[in-house]
């Protein structure tokens, strides 16, 4: 059975469900916790920290970012040293609390972003997520140019920055990361994705919004919060 994959309209509508308090009844702190959670362990899966411990985790100022601010608190706990570059720090409450538990782990947030890519293991792109439209612009333009130049592996959380969402052709500008790792369900755009590793994270959807919205999910081995879909996302 295939995987669905969202256009951008049907993961916006889930999203807003989920955190609806008659329906899903999620905040949107407990959301951006259990993804961030799922993208630090994905990361574990693949790549250990006695060979890739020094992260550069780009973290833009919407949702996606707040994912990577998680991921790099339990990155650190997992035994990674991450460091964290945001290039246009979200003022929102939230965000400063995600700060501030990072910062009182001692987390770098770095300001030469070429120099930390240079001293790096793995950059993770945590700039845009699914809510994307448009040019990519400064002060981004610099950070989506690293990952496409970078030899370095780079980790996409949810969707590469920069991508249409809902376009399934390759674009020119796009970059292909080695590692993509999709949140609540696979976006359209991952179909044309061509790296090496592809996870699932986010194991919080209930069976009826799996059913209304045919996401036709796969299992979760164990405790995991992620599972493998390398094999099944291009089916």
């Amino acid at each position: 059975m295939a995987l669905k994959h969202l256009t951008q309209k049907v993961a916006q509508e889930l999203d807003k469900e989920l955190m609806t308090a008659a329906q899903g009844g999620f905040s949107i702190d407990q959301l951006m916790e259990l993804a961030g959670l799922s993208v630090a362990q994905a990361i574990t899966k693949v790549y250990q920290n006695s060979t890739h411990s020094r992260l550069l985790i780009c973290c833009g100022p919407g949702n996606n970012g707040g994912d990577g601010l998680v991921a790099a608190r339990h990155l650190t706990h997992f035994g990674y040293n991450p460091s964290i570059y945001c290039p246009k720090p979200s003022k929102k409450e939230l965000f400063s609390n995600l700060i501030t538990q990072c910062k009182n782990l001692n987390i770098p947030f770095i300001e030469d972003l070429s120099a930390q890519a240079e001293s790096s293991d793995l950059i993770v792109d945590a700039v845009f997520g699914f809510s994307f439209s448009g040019e990519v612009r400064d002060p981004f333009r610099e950070v989506i140019q690293l990952f496409s130049k970078t030899k370095l592996p780079v980790i996409a959380v949810d969707i590469p920055s920069g991508w249409q969402v809902d376009e399934e052709a390759t674009m020119e500008s796009d970059y292909q990361p080695e590692m993509l790792i999709s949140l609540t369900a696979p976006k359209l755009a991952a179909k044309r994705f061509r790296g090496k590793y592809h996870y699932l994270g986010g194991r919080f959807i209930p069976k009826d919004f799996a059913k209304k919205y045919g996401l036709n999910l796969p299992s979760f081995p164990g405790t995991d919060q992620c599972v493998d879909i390398t094999n099944l996302s291009h089916l």
